[in-house]
């Protein structure tokens, strides 16, 4: 099992810094997509095709930040080959960058469909569901980075658990909007756009659930995807603790 205390452990201060550095560049760059995420729906639903000019800047900000934390977890791993929870965190790392840039790819969709949309003229209908379900989503990325930033699993579950929910409500939102579609062919074309912005929240939150699958297996050290909610739940919360059972060596 690995917590905060795990970055500090080494007897090389330069690894225990390197590895507390690679750590926050990837804490940053969650800030800067989840900031992402917000504004892009703040655009679509504010019809401010400014704010997501600006989301769509951002794009390649965020590219650079996933390239240079690959060099990071790289330089890393060649020089000082680590193991066990070491290894684990660089691991989880390297892969939570590519959901992150994915999400910020995903607000970039929602920021070019919020132009489309004022340059058609602005309509409500759908954006109930895009705010709700925005919501929710940002909250998912916001729990998942901070699972990330304490190490919490029993946090990461709750946000896996969560992306079922967030399953179901876009479909239902799905289902109306097709509904009015077919009742006013008018409206297909700005409907359509909230339709793809409602799928890109809902992508969000699958790659919010993959990053915090990713925080249990840098605390608990088993692969969880492709489990199941349930096995996962058991893995978190039905397991003995064996770092706290006397004579059980820690996997440090």
């Amino acid at each position: 099992m690995i917590d905060k205390d795990s970055l500090t452990h080494h007897i090389s201060q330069q690894f225990n810094a390197e590895l507390e550095e690679v750590r926050s560049h990837l804490l940053a760059m969650g800030g800067l997509v989840e900031k992402q995420v917000n504004d892009a729906v703040i655009a679509l639903i504010e019809a401010d095709s400014g704010l997501a000019q600006q989301v769509r800047d951002v794009d390649e900000q965020i590219n650079q930040m996933e390239r240079n934390i690959d060099e990071e977890c790289v330089r890393i791993l060649a020089r000082r080959q680590p193991a066990a929870s070491d290894l684990r965190l660089i691991i989880s790392i390297s892969k939570s960058v590519i959901d992150l840039e994915r999400i910020g790819d995903e607000s970039t969709k929602i920021a070019r469909r919020a132009i489309q949309l004022c340059e058609e003229g602005q309509s409500p209908l759908g954006y109930t569901e895009v705010r709700h379900i925005g919501d929710q989503v940002r909250r998912m990325v916001r729990d998942a980075l901070d699972a990330f930033a304490r190490f919490d699993a029993n946090l990461a579950l709750s946000v896996a658990q969560y992306d079922k929910t967030i399953d179901r409500e876009y479909k239902t939102a799905l289902r109306a909007l097709v509904t009015y579609m077919m009742e006013d062919p008018r409206s297909i074309s700005q409907v359509l756009n909230v339709i793809w912005a409602l799928r890109s929240l809902e992508r969000i939150g699958d790659h919010a659930r993959n990053i915090s699958e990713l925080v249990i297996y840098l605390v608990r050290g088993t692969d969880v995807r492709h489990l199941g909610l349930a096995r996962m739940r058991e893995e978190v919360q039905g397991r003995v603790d064996m770092a706290n059972v006397p004579g059980v060596p820690d996997d440090k």
